[in-house]
C-alpha cells in the first residue's frame, strides 16, 4: 500500500502531468475557437469549457458518448496537480516565500474560474429613454405567466419557469384556482399565418387558431435565438378555457374571465426582479467621423432604491461598467433609433478572484526577486571581506 501511494503521489506530482494537461487546454480552446462559427460563443464554451468531458451525438441518433476530457475535468486535475507539486516539492522556508505566494494566487485562478463556470449568470436589461425597468432578464430561458389584471393599480403575476412546461403536464397556479395543462411545447419554431392546406391547429382560443405552428432546430449561433411556443390549456375545477398559443414572439394579449377575474397569457423571458429601478436619463451613440463604426455609447442612468431613498445618476459606457447590488451592468447593445439601451447583467460571486491571483503572483514575483537580491548581495558582501 505505501508503494502504491507513493506511485500516485509521484504520478500526480509529476511535471509531465502538468505538461499534458497544457496541451489538452490548448487544444480545448482552438477546437472551442472553432465550434463558435456553428455554436456561438456560449454554446462552444459550455461544450467544450465548462465541461467535465467533451461529448459527441452519434449520427442518426439520439446517443451521445464522451469522446475527449472537457476544461473542467483538465482544469480540475491540474489544480491537484499544482497543490500536490507545491505540497511535496516546495520547503516551508523564507526562501521559497515568492513561490509559495505565485502557486497560491495560480490555485485561487483556477478556483475563481470554477466558480465562474458553475455561478456566474448573465441576464440583460432593456430600457428606453425616459423609462424605468426594474426586473432583468434572461436571454436563453423563458417563462410562462399568468397575469391578474383585475385591479387597476397593479397586477398579480403568476410565473411558471420554462423546465416545468411539460407536454401532458398539468401545473397548479398558487393563489388562484386555476390550473394548467401544458399540450406542446417547442424550444423552437416557425410561426406563420395559417394557410388553406396547413393542419388543424391545436389551439381552440386566441390568436392561435388563425396562426401555424412548425417545429424548428435550436438556434446554435449567438444571432439565432429560439422562438418559444407552447399550447396550454386553463382549467378552473373541471372547467376548460380552450387551448390557447403563447409564444415570445407573439405581442398580441390573451385572456380570459374566470369569476370575474380577468387572466392573461403569455410566454417571455425569465425574468428576475431587482430591488431597485433604473431610468435611462440620456442615451449617447457616436461615431468616428465618416463612418457608421462605434466609436462609443454609453447611458446615463439614475439609480433609484425606495426602501433606503437612494437616487443618484451614472454613467454606465464601454469597459466601463456599473456594479451594484452583486450584480455588474455592461454596457452591450442599443436600438430603435439610439433611444434604447441594452445592458449585459452579469452577477458572478467570483468575480474578485482573478485580481486577487494577479495581486499574489505579482506579489510572489517580487517577493521571490527581492530575496534573491538580498542572497546575492550577501554573497558579494562576503566575497569582498575573503
Amino acid at each position: 500500500m505505501p508503494r502504491t501511494r507513493n506511485r500516485v503521489l509521484d504520478a500526480l506530482t509529476s511535471l509531465k502531468l502538468a505538461i499534458v494537461c497544457l496541451v489538452l487546454l490548448m487544444v480545448l480552446v482552438v477546437a472551442c475557437t472553432l465550434a463558435q462559427v456553428r455554436m456561438g460563443v456560449f454554446g462552444a464554451v459550455n461544450a467544450y469549457i465548462r465541461t467535465f468531458l467533451v461529448w459527441w451525438t452519434v449520427p442518426g441518433t439520439s446517443w451521445t458518448i464522451p469522446i475527449f476530457p472537457g476544461g473542467g475535468l483538465v482544469g480540475l486535475v491540474l489544480t491537484a496537480n499544482l497543490v500536490a507539486a507545491q505540497a511535496k516539492r516546495l520547503e516551508l522556508s523564507v526562501r521559497k516565500l515568492g513561490l509559495w505566494i505565485v502557486h497560491l494566487g495560480l490555485i485561487v485562478l483556477f478556483v475563481g474560474e470554477f466558480a465562474t463556470s458553475f455561478f456566474q449568470v448573465e441576464m440583460q436589461l432593456a430600457v428606453e429613454e425616459g423609462k424605468t425597468v426594474d426586473y432583468v432578464e434572461s436571454t436563453r430561458d423563458a417563462e410562462l405567466v399568468v397575469i391578474d389584471t383585475t385591479a387597476a393599480d397593479h397586477d398579480e403575476v403568476y410565473a411558471i419557469p420554462e423546465a416545468l412546461l411539460v407536454p401532458d403536464r398539468f401545473i397548479e397556479i398558487p393563489g388562484t384556482p386555476l390550473f394548467l395543462k401544458v399540450n406542446a411545447f417547442y424550444k423552437n419554431s416557425d410561426l406563420a399565418r395559417r394557410g388553406p392546406n396547413d393542419p388543424p391547429s391545436l389551439a381552440t382560443m386566441g390568436i392561435g387558431p388563425e396562426v401555424n405552428v412548425t417545429e424548428a432546430e435550436p438556434g446554435s449561433g449567438d444571432d439565432q435565438p429560439n422562438r418559444k411556443a407552447a399550447f396550454v390549456e386553463p382549467f378552473a375545477g373541471p372547467k376548460s378555457y380552450g387551448t390557447w398559443l403563447v409564444s415570445d414572439v407573439l405581442g398580441a394579449p390573451q385572456s380570459f374571465i374566470h369569476n370575474g377575474r380577468t387572466y392573461s397569457l403569455s410566454l417571455r423571458r425569465h425574468r428576475e426582479y431587482l430591488p431597485f429601478a433604473m431610468t435611462l436619463k440620456k442615451f449617447q451613440h457616436d461615431v468616428y467621423a465618416g463612418t457608421d463604426i462605434p466609436k462609443n455609447f454609453s447611458s446615463l442612468v439614475e439609480v433609484s432604491r425606495p426602501s433606503t431613498g437612494e437616487a443618484r445618476e451614472v454613467l454606465i459606457y464601454m469597459n466601463q461598467p456599473l456594479r451594484y447590488g452583486g450584480k455588474a451592468f455592461y454596457q452591450a447593445s442599443f436600438g430603435k433609433n439610439d433611444t434604447l439601451s441594452i445592458l449585459q447583467v452579469v452577477e458572478n460571486p467570483g468575480w474578485l478572484l482573478p485580481y486577487v491571483s494577479c495581486v499574489l503572483v505579482a506579489l510572489g514575483l517580487l517577493v521571490h526577486f527581492a530575496l534573491g537580491l538580498r542572497r546575492s548581495a550577501a554573497r558579494q558582501k562576503a566575497a569582498l571581506e575573503a
